[in-house]
C-alpha cells in the first residue's frame, strides 16, 4: 500500500504588526489561511512558496527564514499534509494581477484579528505558525537543500 502525503509551501509575512492572510472558500465556507499551496513538480520549495504567495495575494516576497515543517492529517480527509512554512518579507504589491480563482481576497490582519477568527482557520497550522513566529522560531534557509544534479553526488 502506498502513502503519498500532500506537500505544501506557505509563507508567513508580517509587516508593521499585521500578517498577510488570504480568505478562500473550502467546501462552501470562507476560511482564512496564510498564502499556501501545493508544491509543484519541477520547482524548488522556495520558488513554490514565492509563486503561491504571488498568486494568492498579488505580493512579491523575499524568503528570509524557514519557520518550520509541519505535519497535519485532517480527520475528515484521510491523508496527511507536510507544510514547509517560510517567513517572508513583503517587497511590492502587484495590483494589476488577478488573484488565484480559489482566493476570495487577501488581507492584512493583526494577531488579535486572527485569533478572534479561530473557527474560520483553514487548519490548526494557521495559528501554530503565528505562535511559532511570535515565539522567535527561525531556521536558516540553507537548512533546505535543493539538489538537482544527482550525477555529481558521490556513490554510496
Amino acid at each position: 500500500m502506498s502513502w503519498s502525503p500532500h506537500v505544501t509551501v506557505s509563507v508567513l509575512v508580517e509587516k508593521e504588526g499585521r500578517f498577510l492572510m488570504v480568505e478562500e472558500r473550502v467546501n462552501g465556507a470562507p476560511v482564512i489561511n496564510q498564502p499556501s499551496g501545493h508544491w509543484e513538480r519541477g520547482e524548488t520549495l522556495f520558488a513554490g512558496a514565492i509563486r503561491e504567495t504571488l498568486e494568492e495575494t498579488c505580493w512579491d516576497v523575499e524568503l528570509t527564514d524557514l519557520l518550520g515543517i509541519y505535519e497535519y492529517e485532517p480527520p475528515e480527509l484521510g491523508y496527511t499534509f507536510i507544510r514547509f512554512m517560510f517567513i517572508g518579507r513583503a517587497l511590492s504589491e502587484r495590483p494589476d494581477r488577478e488573484l488565484d480563482k480559489a482566493i476570495l481576497r487577501s488581507m492584512w490582519l493583526s494577531e488579535a484579528e486572527i485569533r478572534k477568527q479561530i473557527e474560520r482557520h483553514r487548519s490548526p497550522m494557521v495559528l501554530r505558525a503565528i505562535d511559532d513566529y511570535l515565539s522567535g522560531h527561525r531556521y536558516p534557509l540553507n537548512l533546505v537543500q535543493h539538489q538537482t544534479d544527482f550525477a555529481s553526488l558521490p556513490a554510496l
